[in-house]
C-alpha cells in the first residue's frame, strides 16, 4: 500500500497544479494581456481554455504511472492513452488557433465570408492532427487513407446536394460575386444584406429583420442583383415634372441646390460628385426631368428620396414653381331632339 502513496501524490499534485494554473495564473495572465491590448491575445486564450488543467493532470498521471508498481504491459497501455489525450488536446488547440486567426484575417479583409473558410481550416487541422496521432501510435495510415478515398466516392454520391452547396459556396467566395455585407436582390424578389456564407447556405437579412436562408447551389445558379458591386456608392434617380409656365433655368438651379443640401446630410464625402438633372419629356401636363444624385449605398436611397421630396416641395413653394397634377376637361354635348307628332289617319 505504501508503494502507491507516491503515484497518488503525483496525481493529486497534477490536479492541484491544474486547478491553480486554470483558476489563478491563467485568469490573471488573461486580464493582464487584455489590458495591454495585444493583437490576437483573445484567440490564444480562447484556444488554451481548459487545456492547462488537462495538461497538468496528464503530467501528474504520467509520473504516477512511471513511479507505480504496475506491470510493464499495463503501464505501456496507460501511457499510450495519455499520449492520445495529450496529442489530441494539442491538435484541438492548433485547430482553435487556426480558426481564430483565419476569422481575424477575414474580418480585416472586407467582404469575405468567415464561417465557411474558418470551419474548413479547423476541420483540416483536426484531420491532419488525427493522422499524425495515428502515425505516432504506430498505426499505418496509408490503408486508412486508401479506404477513405474509396469510401469517399460512395459518400460523395450520397451527399451530392451537400457537396454542390459546399463547392458553390467556395465559388461565390472566390469569385467575390457575393460578399458578407453586400446588399443583394434575388430573382424571386427577396432582398437584404448578406450575413454569412456557410458550407451549406447563405444567410440574407431583410430590412424587416427577417433572415432568408438560400442554399449556395441555388444562389450560384440564380439571377440576382448585387447593389454593392462594383462599388457601394450608387446613383439615386428621382423623376419630377414642373409646369409649362416654369422658368426651366430657375428649376434646374433650385433643384440642384436642394440636392446638394441633401447630399451634405447623408453623403457629404461624395459631394465632389455633384448632382445634376436632365429634362427629357414634354408630357401631357408637365415638362419632366430626372435628378441624379450619389449616395453611399443602396439603402440610403430611401432617406435620400424622403429628404429630396420634402425639401423640393418646400423650396418650389417658395420659388413659386408648380408641380402640376393631371387635369381632365370633359365636354358634354347635348343634342336637342325635336319630338315629332304622329298623326293618325
Amino acid at each position: 500500500m505504501i508503494q502507491w502513496i507516491l503515484p497518488a501524490g503525483f496525481i493529486l499534485a497534477g490536479l492541484l497544479a491544474g486547478v491553480i494554473g486554470e483558476k489563478l495564473i491563467f485568469k490573471k495572465l488573461k486580464l493582464f494581456v487584455a489590458k495591454q491590448q495585444i493583437p490576437g491575445s483573445e484567440i490564444i486564450f480562447h484556444s488554451l481554455h481548459r487545456m492547462t488543467f488537462i495538461w497538468f493532470v496528464v503530467a501528474g498521471f504520467f509520473w504516477a504511472i512511471l513511479s507505480s508498481p504496475l506491470k510493464p504491459d499495463i503501464a505501456q497501455v496507460l501511457q499510450k492513452v495519455l499520449t492520445i489525450i495529450l496529442l489530441y488536446s494539442v491538435t484541438l488547440v492548433l485547430a482553435r488557433l487556426t480558426a481564430g486567426f483565419v476569422n481575424l484575417f477575414i474580418h480585416r479583409a472586407e467582404g469575405i465570408s468567415a464561417s465557411l473558410i474558418s470551419n474548413l481550416a479547423k476541420t483540416g487541422v483536426l484531420i491532419l492532427g488525427t493522422l499524425i496521432l495515428l502515425q505516432t501510435l504506430g498505426i499505418q495510415i496509408t490503408p486508412i487513407i486508401t479506404t477513405l478515398g474509396i469510401g469517399g466516392l460512395a459518400v460523395g454520391l450520397a451527399l451530392q446536394d451537400t457537396l454542390a452547396n459546399l463547392f458553390s459556396g467556395f465559388y461565390l467566395i472566390v469569385s467575390q460575386q457575393v460578399r458578407t455585407g453586400d446588399y443583394v436582390k434575388l430573382d424571386g424578389g427577396h432582398e437584404g444584406y448578406v450575413l454569412d456564407i456557410s458550407w451549406r447556405n447563405t444567410s440574407i437579412k431583410e430590412i424587416s429583420n427577417n433572415v432568408i436562408i438560400v442554399p449556395n447551389s441555388k444562389l450560384g445558379s440564380s439571377i440576382f442583383t448585387n447593389y454593392h458591386l462594383p462599388a457601394k456608392e450608387i446613383t439615386l434617380t428621382i423623376n419630377v415634372g414642373v409646369s409649362y409656365d416654369s422658368d426651366l433655368e430657375l428649376v434646374e438651379r433650385v433643384t440642384v441646390e436642394v440636392a446638394k443640401e441633401v447630399m451634405q446630410e447623408i453623403a457629404s464625402e461624395l459631394i465632389a460628385n455633384e448632382p445634376y438633372m436632365r429634362f427629357h419629356t414634354f408630357s401631357d401636363f408637365s415638362i419632366d426631368f430626372t435628378l441624379y444624385m450619389r449616395v453611399n449605398e443602396y439603402f440610403d436611397q430611401r432617406m435620400g428620396k424622403h429628404l429630396l421630396i420634402k425639401k423640393l416641395h418646400k423650396r418650389y413653394q417658395q420659388e413659386e414653381i408648380q408641380i402640376p397634377y393631371p387635369v381632365s376637361e370633359v365636354f358634354v354635348q347635348k343634342n336637342n331632339q325635336k319630338n315629332s307628332a304622329m298623326k293618325l289617319n
